[in-house]
């Protein structure tokens, strides 16, 4: 009984050992952590049960690559998971092991002969530049609002869209991260990396009159606090949460009667498209979105082809008169 109880500490330590070192070392963030600390410990259970054992009896030397390939079918065909949701949970597990093989615990790299599934390529969904026009009138308004939730949300959306940053960069943005006249914002992105990114003159004149109103109130106090908030998160200090904010854009878009998906990463992608549309280059687009491979910014290219093959097929003289039969 000691024994199990023993062995059942070492697999939790090198669980707590892994996690705390792609948080401190590698900088992941911490949904990036929980992702993976949650991907090893389903792995963990899904093999214990497997073998008729305790989880407390996972021994990840044992595993191979047979077992991550059962792994694999099981979640494909069992939990209906698609090929790009399983190519991120075989990121943990490969990264788990790779941490595993440098501390000694395991030997071999059963993963070597492990391929990522391939995905079907989707271009990014973004927002017609006639119908964001629509959604922006709908944010200049709510600007004016005496409503502060109003206010609130407008500068979400204003934020997304002119600065194209992801959700969990937009809801870790405190004002100190803006330079002393609000013209620049410092961005923490993916694996803890900074860029400074430009404000627009109107978005500027937003978040400094939304500033001076929660001072005002009597809201906020001090220099230093999260820009984006609730009326609970307020109260405990702690930024909106990433659904809050996810429902709000929602409710924005459906109020422009925009189409298809409607989320905050489709006002990234939104944002890209159209400077690129606007002919803006590909690597100063790569530096502002925090691209680490101007390879998933040459994504958008994709989408302006298509607007130009719709241009193109409306307004050439040929394919008019094809129409006017």
């Amino acid at each position: 009984m000691r024994n199990r109880q023993l062995f059942a500490i070492f697999v939790m330590e090198m669980f707590e050992d892994f996690t705390d070192y792609i948080e401190a070392e590698r900088r992941y963030s911490p949904l990036t952590v929980h992702n993976y600390r949650r991907d090893m410990e389903k792995f963990a259970a899904w093999c214990c049960e497997r073998a008729s054992l305790p989880i407390e009896e996972f021994a990840p030397e044992r595993i191979d690559t047979d077992d991550v390939r059962q792994w694999i079918l099981h979640r494909m065909e069992h939990d209906k998971i698609k090929p790009a949701s399983m190519n991120r949970e075989l990121s943990s597990l490969k990264s788990y092991y790779r941490f595993l093989r440098k501390r000694g615990v395991v030997n071999n790299d059963i993963f070597k002969r492990i391929s990522s599934l391939k995905t079907p390529h989707k271009l990014p969904t973004f927002v017609p530049e006639t119908r964001m026009e629509t959604v922006l009138e709908n944010v200049r308004e709510q600007s004016e609002s005496q409503d502060l939730r109003q206010q609130r949300n407008a500068l979400i959306v204003a934020l997304l869209y002119s600065c194209g940053i992801r959700l969990a960069e937009l809801c870790g943005i405190r004002t100190t991260d803006f330079s002393d006249d609000f013209a620049t914002l410092k961005v923490r992105g993916k694996g803890d990396k900074e860029r400074i990114i430009p404000i627009l003159h109107e978005v500027t004149r937003r978040i400094t009159d939304y500033i001076d109103r929660l001072h005002r109130e009597g809201i906020i106090s001090g220099d230093d606090f999260p820009l984006i908030f609730t009326e609970q998160s307020i109260r405990n200090g702690k930024p909106i949460s990433r659904s809050s904010v996810q429902r709000i854009v929602e409710q924005e878009l459906q109020a422009a009667n925009v189409h298809g998906r409607k989320s905050p990463h489709v006002l990234r992608h939104t944002f890209a498209t159209h400077l690129l549309n606007r002919n803006a280059d590909m690597r100063d687009i790569q530096e502002l979105m925090g691209h680490s491979s101007l390879t998933t910014t040459q994504n958008y290219t994709h989408n302006s082809i298509t607007q130009l093959q719709s241009v193109y097929a409306k307004a050439h003289p040929h394919n008019r008169a094809r129409n006017d039969k």
